[in-house]
């Protein structure tokens, strides 16, 4: 069986890479008795799946993680998915919590290809609230946003206004962005760093991961909205 997992990801734990997070879900399984299904080999590994990587040092209140569970343990212990989001969060370490978690049927496309665009809280500092409206509208107003990034070695130029689905202040110095990530990722750093004037990012929070079912915009596992600021108040 094939569940997904939706968890957060805040205060001071967002300081953790990738990798850490990956061996942190591994100790996870252990801990909470998860009849994890592991690859062939000479180095088998949890059969997971992570969602879009999220930025070290962002928030996020809309992580995702498919796991791999074995059928066979299943038969003779049945997970509770009432209960299941309970238990994995009582292994996880502050700042990370599991909010809910569904079986999916097997197949189909991946997280990573089937997101289409995400939504970002944004905190800046660096301008004054005149400033960043300024910012904004220049950015919406504009036909192309060019960059220079570079990838696999080289510099390439991109043009980042495809990406920018929706902009606004929400909030004093808070932003609210959903931006694309196909074919690649917008970064709410690369973001900002071309907007004129340019803000810096203070902290930065993911929302919402959008994908497309049936024509219809919609999350991979919807819950009860967040609270709306980028905050330290979890990591206790």
């Amino acid at each position: 069986m094939r569940v997904r997992i939706r968890y957060s990801k805040l205060g001071k734990i967002r300081f953790l890479g990738h990798r850490d997070v990956a061996r942190i879900w591994e100790r996870v399984w252990r801990r909470a008795g998860v009849p994890v299904a592991y690859t062939e080999g000479f180095s088998p590994r949890p059969k997971m799946a992570f969602g879009l990587a999220l930025s070290t040092g962002y928030e996020s209140v809309c992580e995702y993680l498919d796991v791999e569970v074995d059928d066979g343990a299943l038969e003779a212990a049945p997970i509770d998915m009432n209960t299941f989001p309970e238990r994995l969060s009582l292994a996880l370490p502050p700042g990370m919590e599991v909010q809910v978690a569904n079986p999916l049927a097997r197949g189909g496309e991946s997280l990573q290809q089937s997101v289409t665009s995400c939504t970002w809280l944004i905190e800046t500092t660096g301008v004054s609230r005149d400033q960043l409206d300024e910012a904004v509208a220049r950015a919406l107003a504009a036909d192309e946003i060019m960059v220079t990034r570079e990838r696999k070695g080289k510099r390439v130029v991109d043009d980042l206004r495809p990406g920018v689905l929706t902009l606004a202040v929400s909030d004093d110095h808070i932003l609210t962005a959903e931006l694309g990530t196909q074919p690649r990722s917008l970064r709410p750093s690369e973001l900002l760093s071309a907007m004129e004037p340019s803000p810096e990012v203070r902290k930065v929070r993911r929302t919402h991961q959008w994908i497309t079912v049936d024509g219809e915009r919609c999350e991979p596992i919807p819950v009860a909205p967040p609270s709306t600021a980028p905050t330290e108040a979890r990591a206790s």
